[in-house]
């Protein structure tokens, strides 16, 4: 009835923390049943007043360990799903060395343990582990059954007097419990690192939306505007040169709208960049176009520095992404701070075929302690923010061959380093 109540299908061993309400349940009930049984053999006298708290401790044991070791294992094998999962998690090629080193664990415990006095038991917990680290709460499960029906074998064909059965159940007790928590943990671990990536990868959808919506902006623009003059043409009579010409050019943009949207929804499956090569200075001018009106708004001294004639070899969205977004928190910051606010972007070749892109705001700027914690998720000092922008910003950064970091002191200052494709003469005017 307790595990009815308390352990809900599908929930008995989700965590670690209904793992310890489950095993308080067990300890309790296996404590009341083994009471209970030992109270009407005393009885009817068939236990003396001494005898019984030895046989209350080896029933309890006896019925904990089993239904410890059994249960989760019939709770796996008794269930279509759950039996596939456990398949998966135990038939590799890993399940065979912990299965050899459990074998090997169990004779160095017993048979060259035996000769001194079985203080070898420990060893056992290695196979464990392994299996519950690497496979999870399914292959802790499998691998303490194993190890469990081993001991068993070898304490019984022994018969030593060195170690009992009791001895025994008690250590499989610990043993499981160990080999549980570890495998519940691990379960933990991976859902929540599986929960992670699909929260950034949403967070990514929402800034990589901001960056379709400029990218699309341009060519939907230009279909507009080739329509219209297309219509003109028409009611004026052009000529077929003229009318192909303007058609072309409508197929051209419409072409570049949707590749544009094909490399976002390539990036969101599998992660792809595509990568062409791109004048530094075309990607800055793209980016900062949209801040020249906001500057002129807030009134912000927006400065652009001139730009090293190099190319990169990079992907367009998303480096526009970086940067947009670089801009955007150099303008908040700006506002926010004490001095006039200004924001600078700047580039320079660095040794090595590298270009570095420096935007730097006259806000606060950062702490030494404050460096290290920008770039983790979910760490935001904007009150509406996600805390990913610059998480993710670093991530394309570095799928780039480059790096994103900030700079410590009293501006702020951030610097985005790529690596150099080849470098032109002049621009790419």
């Amino acid at each position: 009835l307790s595990l009815q109540r308390y352990m809900p299908d599908g929930g008995m061993f989700g965590e670690r923390r209904s793992l310890v309400v489950w095993s308080l349940i067990i300890l309790g009930g296996t404590f009341a049943n083994g009471l209970v049984y030992v109270s009407v053999l005393r009885a009817g006298s068939l236990l003396t007043a001494e005898e019984v708290y030895a046989a209350l401790v080896h029933f309890w044991v006896g019925d904990a360990v089993g239904i410890f070791v059994a249960l989760p294992l019939f709770w796996w094998l008794q269930d279509a799903p759950r039996r596939l999962i456990m398949r998966s998690a135990v038939i590799r090629d890993e399940t065979a060395g912990y299965l050899i080193l459990a074998a090997l664990m169990l004779w160095g415990a017993f048979v060259h343990g035996a000769a001194t006095n079985f203080r070898y038991f420990y060893v056992l917990f290695l196979p464990v582990v392994w299996a519950a680290s690497r496979q999870g709460f399914a292959g802790a499960v499998f691998c303490v059954s194993v190890v469990q029906v081993g001991m068993i074998w070898a304490e019984s064909f022994y018969d030593s007097s060195e170690i009992t059965l009791l001895e025994v159940q008690i250590r499989a007790l610990v043993l499981a419990i160990v080999g549980f928590l570890i495998g519940v943990a691990v379960d933990e671990h991976r859902r929540a690192s599986a929960e992670l990536r699909q929260s950034v990868r949403l967070a990514v959808a929402g800034e990589m939306a901001g960056a379709l919506a400029h990218e699309l902006n341009q060519p939907l623009t230009a279909l507009t505007a080739y329509c219209s003059a297309c219509k003109h043409l028409l009611d004026r009579g052009a000529s077929d040169a003229q009318l192909n010409d303007v058609v072309a050019r409508i197929g051209d943009q419409a072409g570049r709208a949707a590749d544009i949207v094909r490399r976002l929804r390539d990036f969101f499956r599998t992660g792809a960049t595509t990568l062409e090569p791109l004048w530094l200075n075309s990607v800055i001018e793209t980016s900062v176009a949209p801040f020249q009106q906001r500057a002129a708004d807030d009134g912000i001294t927006f400065s652009v520095g001139p730009a090293p004639a190099v190319i990169v070899l990079a992907d367009r969205l998303q480096i526009e992404l970086v940067l947009r977004n670089l801009l955007a928190n150099a303008f908040e910051a700006a506002l926010d701070g004490e001095r006039e606010p200004s924001v600078v972007i700047s580039a320079r070749s660095e040794p090595g075929k590298r270009v570095t892109i420096e935007i730097e705001d006259s806000g606060s700027g950062f702490a030494p302690e404050m460096v290290g914690q920008l770039f983790e998720p979910f760490k935001s000092t904007k009150s509406s923010g996600l805390g990913l922008g610059l998480a993710i910003s670093r991530s394309i950064a570095e799928a780039h061959g480059g790096s994103l970091t900030a700079v410590v002191g009293g501006r702020g200052r951030f610097r985005f380093t790529l690596p150099v494709e080849s470098r032109g003469i002049g621009t790419n005017g």
